[in-house]
């Protein structure tokens, strides 16, 4: 990474990859040579001779619609977010990290499942929006939390699910254990209405909390780090922040009338256009590295830091108040501001510190790497469309090689190596994002081939997905 060494040492290697290597040997999913829970504490509390457990927790915070560049470590010029530096710093930064879709669900849906968005009817929404009982991931479809239950691990998500609702899809229908959180893509920070009415569940069943919901949501995963589990776990972390309403801690006067707009049938008041500011935004980004700040404190005092892989990312770019430079574009549509995102990974216990990695990565990718990592393998009939790390991550080997998709009803894009093609409503175009990560340089012309060989591994691609509904 960035031309030099990985810092990890050869036993710890052996160690990291024995252990990943004798787990996927044994059969498709980890019970088929443990039996379940029990096992997996007797892996848990084994010493493997590299002083950590035979499989890492997981912890997969995600921020929403956070931009590229609205983390101090990643150049915001006005926003200071020390705690995620710090994990950063700690870990690996990516400069090239990319969200599935350009907006929530569907990126969701890509970490969860594995897969592009399209290989499911309700990934094909741009968002998820009101209840439908053909919206949603089915029960029943292998995701990163049913997988690693299956292999022993204990699962919870605390926030935003964004998948579909209730009665027919929900967390606790999909392989979480516990879950607490809202079921839509924005809620009020303080009131938590939504839409669709309030929306705030302990598990399926309608809960009031009337606190800052970044904050209500670091306690509840400060609590679930510091338990001993004594198995591995998984914990989805999913802040709503910084999504719109536009409401800092303490701004319960905007909350109320927001509120009051949302109940007097005003269901637009939710997406706050006529309100925010870069200082408000700036409070809620800050207020979010808190929060993880607060959640990494806890998993450090539990003793597990060493032994757990934490992930940070956003479910996609930024919008209005969002920092982005040099990116064109925002969410919603394919430029890089509107997929490139903020990736920051951390693995004490095989992942040297201190390294910044420009390899393009993709959602999906994380889930590939993850049940790697756990020693999982996804049934038969599920292959995945992102591709494992691990090797690129423990032992330095070449990072996979594979074109990047994406795909809205409105625009196209394709990433191979540095370049992209894009097609947009505007018409087709080519970028070298080697020198021109601002996509002002349009090489379609003078590359005529080449945009004609991305075109059609698009469109090869596009052939094994769902097409959108009419």
């Amino acid at each position: 990474m960035d031309g030099e060494g990985q810092g990890i040492s050869r036993r710890r290697i052996a160690a990291t990859v024995g252990t990943v290597a004798a787990a996927a040997a044994a059969g498709a999913v980890l019970p088929a040579r443990a039996a379940g829970a029990e096992a997996a504490e007797r892996e848990f509390r084994a010493d493997t001779g590299a002083g950590r457990p035979a499989r890492p927790n997981v912890l997969v915070i995600l921020g929403d619609d956070l931009g590229w560049g609205d983390l101090s470590s990643y150049g915001s010029p006005g926003i200071r977010t020390p705690h995620l530096d710090r994990l950063a710093a700690q870990g690996l930064r990516f400069t090239n990290g990319y969200s599935a879709a350009a907006v929530c669900s569907p990126t969701r849906f890509a970490l969860y499942t594995g897969r592009y968005p399209g290989r499911l009817r309700g990934g094909l929404e741009e968002p998820i929006s009101r209840p439908d009982e053909q919206v949603g991931i089915p029960p029943g479809h292998p995701t990163l939390a049913s997988l690693l239950k299956a292999g022993g691990y204990a699962t919870a998500m605390f926030g935003k699910w964004h998948c579909g609702f209730l009665p027919w899809y929900s967390p606790l229908k999909s392989g979480w254990d516990v879950f607490f959180g809202n079921l839509s893509g924005a809620v009020d920070y303080y009131s938590k209405i939504s839409a669709n009415g309030v929306d705030l569940y302990e598990g399926e069943v309608p809960v009031e909390s009337l606190g800052y919901y970044t904050d209500t949501l670091a306690d509840r995963a400060t609590e679930y780090v510091r338990r001993d589990h004594g198995r591995p776990w998984l914990l989805n972390l999913n802040f709503t922040t910084p999504h719109w309403p536009w409401e800092a801690p303490g701004d319960r006067k905007v909350s109320a009338e927001i509120t009051a707009r949302m109940r007097a049938g005003e269901t637009g008041a939710l997406s706050h256009r006529d309100g925010g500011s870069l200082e408000t935004y700036r409070k809620m980004v800050e207020s979010l590295d808190a929060a993880v700040g607060r959640v990494l404190a806890a998993l450090r005092a539990s003793g597990r830091e060493r032994d757990t892989i934490v992930l940070f990312s956003s479910d996609n770019g930024g919008e209005r108040w969002s920092y982005q430079w040099p990116l064109s574009g925002a969410k919603g549509g394919l430029n890089e501001g509107g997929i490139r995102v903020p990736n920051i990974l951390r693995w004490p216990a095989a992942i040297r510190p201190g390294q910044v990695s420009h390899v393009p990565v993709v959602t999906h990718d994380w889930t590939a790497t993850i049940l790697e990592a756990a020693g999982v393998r996804p049934p038969a009939g599920h292959p995945l469309d992102g591709h494992s790390l691990l090797p690129y991550l423990l032992t330095g080997a070449r990072p996979p090689k594979r074109d990047l998709f994406w795909r809205t009803r409105a625009a196209r894009a394709l990433r191979r190596g540095d370049w992209k093609y894009l097609r947009t409503a505007a018409g087709e175009a080519l970028y070298d994002l080697a020198g021109d990560q601002r996509e002002q340089a349009d090489l379609a012309r003078r590359e005529p081939e080449l945009l004609a060989t991305l075109r059609a591994r698009w469109e090869e691609i596009d052939g094994t997905l769902l097409p959108y509904p009419a």
